[in-house]
């Protein structure tokens, strides 16, 4: 049994669900671009960042949770009102975060597993 929670949600309001659900614990959520029927996201960079930050989820804090969240489809996260940039103030996808902080790694930071590493495990 793994020490996290892993929660896989489909847009804004399924994510703010999934995190009102869990108040108190430790949040990282991870978003990504909608993925096809064949499993592959719209959103190369996602593609190239989602097995880095896999391997590192070993470093999650024992009682957190990581929520991996698909923003919807290209048309969707392009449009500079959706929720995910509005409230969340998300400026791309990839984008890995500890939730009610201001540690975040965007894009290309989501290539280096150091970094990922590094938001796992300071407090």
């Amino acid at each position: 049994m793994s020490q996290y929670e892993e929660v896989s949600v489909h847009g804004y309001d399924e994510f703010t669900k999934a995190v009102s659900e869990r108040k108190g614990k430790d949040i990282f959520a991870y978003f990504s671009g909608n993925k096809d029927p064949q499993g592959v996201s719209w959103c190369p960079d996602c593609v190239k960042a989602e097995p880095i930050v896999r391997g590192e989820m070993r470093h999650l804090p024992a009682g957190s949770v990581f929520i991996y969240c698909q923003v919807g489809d290209r048309s969707y996260w392009k449009d500079p009102n959706n929720e995910f940039r509005k409230v969340l103030k998300l400026s791309g996808v990839p984008t890995l975060l500890r939730y009610g902080t201001p540690q975040k790694l965007v894009e290309e930071e989501c290539f280096k597993a150091d970094l990922v590493r590094m938001m796992f495990t300071e407090d």
